[in-house]
């Protein structure tokens, strides 16, 4: 701690580069968790033993059974720029779409329109089928939450791009396209946008949203799946290089995790290329100095003789010179992107052999409400989301997001014994067993059951006078108060090792004056106490936009149609 007793600022979170003006967000923890001591233990080991060791026993995000993979590459120095891409449902047979020259705009436009010839449909076909559900609504006249019926999607679709790099530019490309000006509403736009261009630009913003809540499986970058379920003996961001981490995970044989990945990130072939070059999306300089810039510079010249050909007979043949030249950047583009493809749909493989946590399906429940919701503003004709959020709007967000990484932490460790390990190790959770329960009742005018129950536990719990502890019990949180220690001799008289834990037994007992059948631990239970809630509590309700206060900017203005352009002045005139 620095002198004068003050600590230090906390980190900037905050470095998303593409985010947009005023949007208020949580970044989750890489992974969705945090770096436990079982964490770094097992990072040691894979350091000794040559191979990532599991971070988890079961898998805590939910796969689907025909997930859309995007593999995209951007130009050096143009962000935001496509090189080319391969998507797809099947593994065998992707959907290769390319940009021969990344600045000329109208290629550009007609990639992204291609691009969403192939998801637009992946996405519809989920939104058709549908189930009732139950839903609590506030009731406008009296106020009161009730129950209503409504639609909901028996599945939704799955986005998986190779690295968080990948999240980036989904959220990007839905930025810059959920604005774009159709035929329809200019009639006399330059550039009109088919209608598809600025629809896909709205689900891939809404994917890209999604990504940012913890536990969400709507758009998963495999390098956080992976890095989630083994620890490897690299650091977290040469953990975002997909190839050098499966080469940890399941190195081939005789070699070390450490000597795969590093030939695996560094190994050539006499061209001086990569032998595995990763999607970063980003590309490798020597790629772009030596094969891509010459390919595209021969493709320029090519359109530019067929444009200057000034007969039938030359233009034919300068046609075949564009073909070809734009054959050799489609081979160069499926080259560079093949290997990472196949390295996705490896590591979906890997993830697949894992058991689902338990609630992994509640966790896919909203991400299955979220995207029926997004459904139906897109069909009820709303406008896209917009540039900048409100203030009670990032304000929601930033709550969400809050209140899902607690509720994933929680989860996570209930799901897994290894997970629940590291928040042992914390002092956040014990486990023992129970050697002796003593009927007891509160003081009231109608005595309630409150057994007190000793755990014997090697654990040390960060537990104080009535602090609340909580197991599951049924799937739902049964809460104790703690009373007191009690020396190893105390309790059952065994006199084994331990610390015994006296606990008092607060609620799920039912509402008779004996406690109902199961609900509360027998002597010699094994239980597991945690000193975390197992679901967490909705904030402050916040006020309407309409209502927002003047301290946070107001009401919002409603916005009629695209900005204006910035007025001429004398400076644009030479």
């Amino acid at each position: 701690m620095p002198s004068g007793g003050r600590r230090p600022p906390p980190p900037d979170r905050d470095q998303d580069r593409d985010r947009e003006p005023n949007q208020v967000h949580a970044v989750p923890r890489p992974g969705g968790r945090r770096m436990s001591l079982i964490t770094t233990l097992a990072r040691l080991e894979a350091v000794s033993s040559g191979r990532a060791q599991p971070a988890a026993t079961v898998r805590h995000r939910h796969l689907s059974e025909h997930p859309l993979v995007f593999v995209p590459l951007t130009t050096a120095g143009e962000a935001g720029a496509p090189l080319g891409a391969l998507v797809g449902t099947d593994r065998d047979a992707p959907r290769l779409l390319v940009v021969p020259q990344p600045r000329d705009r109208d290629q550009r436009f007609a990639f992204l329109a291609e691009l969403a010839d192939v998801v637009l449909p992946y996405i519809d076909a989920y939104g058709e089928s549908v189930e009732t559900a139950e839903r609590s609504e506030t009731d406008p006249e009296t106020g009161k939450r009730v129950k209503v019926e409504v639609d909901l999607c028996t599945d939704a679709p799955q986005l998986i791009v190779p690295s968080r790099a990948g999240l980036d530019l989904v959220r990007l490309l839905g930025r810059s396209m959920r604005f774009r000006r159709t035929a329809e509403q200019e009639p006399e736009a330059p550039h009109p946008a088919p209608p598809r261009v600025p629809l896909l630009g709205r689900w891939l913003t809404h994917f890209g949203e999604r990504a940012r809540v913890p536990g969400s499986a709507l758009l998963l970058a495999c390098t956080d799946l992976l890095s989630r379920h083994w620890a490897t003996g690299q650091s977290s961001l040469e953990d975002q290089h997909l190839g050098a981490l499966l080469a940890w995970i399941d190195p081939p044989g005789g070699e070390s995790g450490a000597e795969a990945a590093h030939r695996a990130e560094r190994a050539r072939d006499e061209r001086g290329q990569l032998l595995w070059p990763p999607a970063g999306p980003a590309t490798d300089p020597a790629f772009d100095n030596k094969l891509l810039a010459p390919a595209i510079e021969r493709y320029d010249r090519a359109r530019t003789a067929l444009a200057a050909a000034e007969d039938g007979v030359e233009a034919d043949d300068r046609s075949g010179e564009v073909t070809a030249a734009e054959r050799r950047i489609r081979d160069l583009v499926e080259g560079c992107t093949r290997p990472t493809w196949d390295a996705v749909w490896r590591s979906l493989d890997l993830l697949r052999a894992l058991p689902e946590g338990a609630h992994v399906e509640d966790r896919w429940t909203r991400d299955r409400w979220s995207f029926t919701g997004h459904r139906d503003r897109v069909l009820a004709g709303e406008p896209p989301q917009p540039r900048r959020d409100d203030a009670v709007t990032a304000a929601g967000k930033l709550a969400t997001r809050e209140r899902e990484q607690a509720r994933l932490d929680a989860q996570e460790a209930l799901d897994d014994p290894l997970v629940m390990a590291g928040r042992r190790l914390a002092g956040e959770a014990f486990a023992g067993e129970v050697t002796d329960v003593v009927m007891a009742y509160g003081e009231g005018r109608r005595p309630s059951p409150r057994p007190l129950v000793t755990v014997r536990t090697d654990d040390r719990p960060h537990l104080d006078e009535r602090v609340k502890v909580y197991r599951s019990l049924g799937g739902k949180p049964q809460a104790a108060e703690f009373v007191r220690y009690e020396d190893g001799e105390a309790g059952d008289g065994t006199g084994g090792g331990g610390a015994l834990v006296v606990l008092r037994v607060v609620d799920k007992m039912g509402r008779g004056k004996e406690p109902e059948e199961g609900s509360v631990p027998e002597k010699g239970d094994r239980v597991c106490f945690t000193l975390f809630e197992h679901e967490q509590r909705g904030g402050a309700k916040l006020p309407d936009p309409e209502r927002t206060p003047w301290t946070h900017g107001g009401p919002p203005v409603a916005a009629e149609g695209p900005p204006a352009a910035d007025p001429v002045t004398e400076e644009d005139l030479l």
